[in-house]
């Protein structure tokens, strides 16, 4: 599937599409460079699942935890991860096979340790400005 951003009043709408196209599936990893809206985004899905927390980039703790009316909603971001053993100790498993959302950043850093049942989004800048998003079921 796949999605073009031309603003940000858009996501509202994108992020129905999205958790739509996502159905069952948990684990969401997203692919895309430095400041291409991941955080942004994920802030809008936290919003459609009933997330009354206002989320935001877990850069320093790894992982945040938001509840929604429908339970628990873990948010990572493993940019300053130096290795896969980090998320170990981390307990990642306990998150990703809990059954709860998990929205995943950066999720290259741990690319051994993703589980293959999974939605990819990635996310690229266009020279206008424009954002496009293509939604892939599984690794890819």
């Amino acid at each position: 599937m796949d999605i073009t951003v031309n603003n940000i009043n858009e996501l509202p709408l994108i992020s129905a599409q999205i958790l739509n196209y996502i159905a069952d599936y948990r684990v969401i990893l997203f692919f895309a460079p430095m400041g291409a809206g991941k955080t942004t985004l994920i802030n809008e899905l936290c919003k459609q699942l009933g997330v009354t927390d206002q989320p935001s980039s877990p850069t320093f703790s790894i992982v945040n935890e938001y509840q929604s009316v429908n339970g628990a909603v873990y948010h990572f971001d493993f940019y300053r991860l130096k290795d896969e053993q980090e998320a170990y100790d981390l307990g990642y498993e306990d998150y990703f096979f809990s059954g709860n959302y998990c929205f995943v950043e950066w999720p290259e850093k741990i690319s051994n340790l993703l589980p293959s049942v999974a939605v990819s989004v990635f996310i690229s800048v266009l020279a206008d400005g424009t954002r496009k998003i293509v939604l892939q079921k599984g690794l890819s």
